[in-house]
């Protein structure tokens, strides 16, 4: 007789708990469907820099001005960024449906970066950057500071996200290959410059120390150049190092090892 409760209690817990997980994943299925496409995109692994624009700042045509003539599919773009389900959309291929995702994400970068210089925007991105979202700078002399992402241009499809330290003023790649990726554009130039400007008690003092060459214990004594390798320094300077941008090899930022 004990045996038989303890079989009828075991079952019992079996089907509890797989009631259980049934329940958590409809209710995971659910909060998917309910969640937005901003939301969505935000929550993609590689997508931690970006933060959620507000939707009343997309519905604005005054923000998007000039964005039209920038990305593809523009309307259709913006229709998946609101969720609006368009009668347009009906009909599109497998390749037209590509596409049009690939500028959806476009479009949001472009409206992210002139989001982010907004008020609301920047106290977004100052609770990312309290809380270390876009990493700290890799130089060691400034002791793990916590970094902001930046473009080299506003223009998108040039130069890749880099990562500004508010501590020796420079730019490095990202950690993260994937934040690495990412356009320079959907932040651009004027954010971490405004940030720091807007916040600037979150401004660290440069660093105190700065690293000294040294052979069997000597300091190296540095020797000025000869006017020839100057010139030829010079000359390699104006003509773009001789081999072109490549990966970005030539707009002045060292390239991670890895």
């Amino acid at each position: 007789h004990t045996t038989q409760v303890k079989c009828r209690l075991a079952a019992m817990q079996r089907d509890a708990s797989g009631a259980s997980e049934e329940e958590e994943s409809e209710l995971s299925q659910s909060e998917n469907d309910d969640a937005t496409w901003v939301s969505w995109f935000c929550s993609l692994k590689g997508n931690e820099f970006f933060v959620e624009v507000d939707e009343d700042f997309i519905q604005d045509d005054f923000n998007l001005t000039g964005l039209s003539t920038q990305v593809p599919f523009y309307e259709h773009a913006l229709d998946l960024i609101l969720d609006v389900d368009a009668p347009r959309d009906a009909g599109l291929s497998e390749e037209q449906q590509d596409s049009i995702e690939a500028a959806a994400e476009l479009l949001y970068g472009l409206i992210h970066a002139r989001y982010i210089i907004t008020p609301r925007g920047l106290a977004g991105m100052l609770d990312k950057f309290k809380h270390i979202h876009f990493g700290r700078c890799p130089r060691v002399f400034c002791q793990g500071q916590a970094v902001l992402p930046v473009g080299q241009s506003d223009i998108p499809r040039t130069h890749t996200c880099k990562t500004f330290c508010p501590k020796c003023a420079d730019i490095h790649y990202p950690r993260s290959s994937r934040h690495a990726n990412i356009d320079g554009a959907y932040f651009g130039t004027t954010f971490c410059h405004l940030f720091l400007q807007t916040y600037w008690d979150l401004v660290p003092p440069p660093p105190r120390e700065q690293y000294v060459p040294r052979i069997f214990g000597f300091r190296i004594y540095k020797k000025e150049r000869a006017p020839q390798q100057q010139q030829a320094l010079a000359g390699g300077a104006r003509g773009g190092g001789g081999g072109g941008r490549g990966k970005e090899g030539g707009d002045g930022v060292q390239q991670p090892s890895d």
